[in-house]
């Protein structure tokens, strides 16, 4: 394959940085039960004569002061191997990929590691797959996205902590600029595009001269043609799922890219205006303290594409290939926007049995959306009041205690628990007590 060489603006602000060492920011920093994990990696590496190493957002973030405590490992050798024996002696179980020759360790509380042979990528085709060889350290950092990503700390116990800084990254990170290793970077894979305007919303970072300028550039030659639908999805839910994710759409916007995903798309103050007001729905939702899940880039999502029709829409959810259940029920449900809004303006807000019966219909980020998109403040308290009071609402008795009244179990049961939820609803039943008073007067 051909090594590229570095792009130029990566390459005049190249230099090497006296030797530093991260263990006392690794001890101040990481939880201590995750930092002592790190060591033991050191010490399995140095049982198996290979070189252990610490990379990606965990090293990064040391510096731009974030919390991140995702732990990534690259071995100089094989890190499967590495991963079966580590996890032998620290009771974790490994899932490999051996085509990657990559592997996760699970531990038993859940906390997840990803342990990467050191290895060097090259593309046959733009977009396409990498083709994936065993390497070195500094190949194996030369194949990420941005410089800012290419830092690494020794594990071994020799050099616990040695900083390795090849490309410049602390540099970057100190002027706070995001820069590419190449210039087929955006070429190989279109994706970084996507990442970059991410990365420079969420840290608060500025896209470099020269990289702002392949930008232009993949969009001119349009380099997102070949990309699968899937991977452009993938990079679109993760910008939606930002804190902030109108910043991000904007730059994308500025950038020409909405294109790629559908002409239609027309980023107006309408749209705007309906993004920010889904931002403050969420965070009502959040201070709320409802214990009640939430996917906020669904909500995003609704909203991003609410100015295009069934058919554009359509060929939006095909391009992406949102062909799951997840993806299906959430364009089932877009179908629904003006009848629910419809039904909602019509309704008694005092119906409670009406409002849930409706509303229970729709997953919360549905329901969020609505409540975003209309201008009706009557539509808004309807929706605020299903959330507050009416969607944990639940029945006291049990089909245990159905039996013990002498009513066999069947068909009846549902139906018992359908006119108790309505009583209940309707304020006629409000404890244990008066639900068996209602059953025993209903259907004994």
């Amino acid at each position: 394959p051909v090594i590229k060489e570095f792009s130029y603006d990566t390459a005049q602000n190249l230099y090497f940085v006296k030797s530093r060492n991260l263990a006392h920011l690794l001890k101040e920093r990481v939880p201590g039960h995750i930092l002592e994990i790190i060591r033991k990696f050191g010490e399995c590496a140095d049982k198996l004569g290979y070189k252990a190493y610490l990379v990606g957002g965990l090293v990064r973030d040391l510096f731009l002061k974030r919390k991140n405590f995702d732990v990534d490992i690259v071995i100089e050798g094989d890190g499967i191997i590495f991963a079966q024996e580590f996890a032998r002696h620290n009771n974790a179980r490994v899932r490999s990929h051996k085509k990657f020759g990559t592997a996760v360790l699970i531990f038993p509380d859940g906390f997840k590691v990803d342990v990467a042979t050191a290895r060097m990528e090259y593309y046959e085709t733009p977009a396409a797959p990498p083709t994936v060889e065993t390497s070195s350290l500094k190949m194996d950092l030369f194949r990420r996205d941005f410089t800012i990503n290419t830092l690494a700390v020794r594990l071994n116990h020799m050099n616990f902590g040695d900083l390795i800084d090849y490309f410049g990254a602390q540099k970057d990170i100190k002027e706070r600029v995001i820069r590419v290793l190449h210039n087929l970077s955006f070429v190989e894979d279109p994706t970084r595009v996507f990442r970059a305007i991410r990365f420079e919303q969420r840290f608060g970072l500025k896209i470099g001269r020269l990289t702002l300028s392949l930008i232009r550039n993949a969009v001119d030659i349009n380099c997102f043609k070949e990309l699968s639908g899937r991977r452009l999805f993938m990079e679109l839910r993760l910008i939606l799922m930002e804190n902030e994710p109108l910043k991000a759409i904007t730059r994308m916007h500025q950038l020409d890219l909405l294109k790629f995903l559908s002409s239609s798309i027309d980023f107006n103050d309408k749209l705007i205006k309906l993004l920010e007001n889904i931002s403050e729905v969420i965070s009502w939702f959040t201070l709320s303290y409802l214990e009640e899940p939430c996917d906020n880039w669904k909500v995003y999502w609704y909203a991003f594409t609410s100015n295009l029709d069934t058919g554009e829409y359509n060929s939006l959810t095909t391009r992406l290939m949102m062909n799951d259940l997840e993806c299906v029920r959430m364009n089932n449900q877009r179908q629904d926007v003006w009848l629910l809004l419809d039904s909602l303006f019509r309704m008694e807000s005092e119906d409670n049995y009406s409002i849930y019966t409706l509303l229970s219909q729709y997953d919360t980020e549905f329901l969020l959306f609505i409540m975003a998109k209309a201008n009706n403040e009557k539509i808004k308290k309807i929706i605020s009041s299903y959330f507050t009071k009416l969607k944990s609402t639940s029945v006291s008795v049990k089909g245990r205690d159905l039996k013990a009244m002498g009513l066999e179990p069947g068909p009846i049961y549902k139906e018992i628990f359908g006119a108790l939820l309505e009583a209940r609803l309707k304020n006629r039943v409000n404890s244990k007590k008066e639900e068996m008073e209602f059953v025993r007067a209903r259907y004994l």
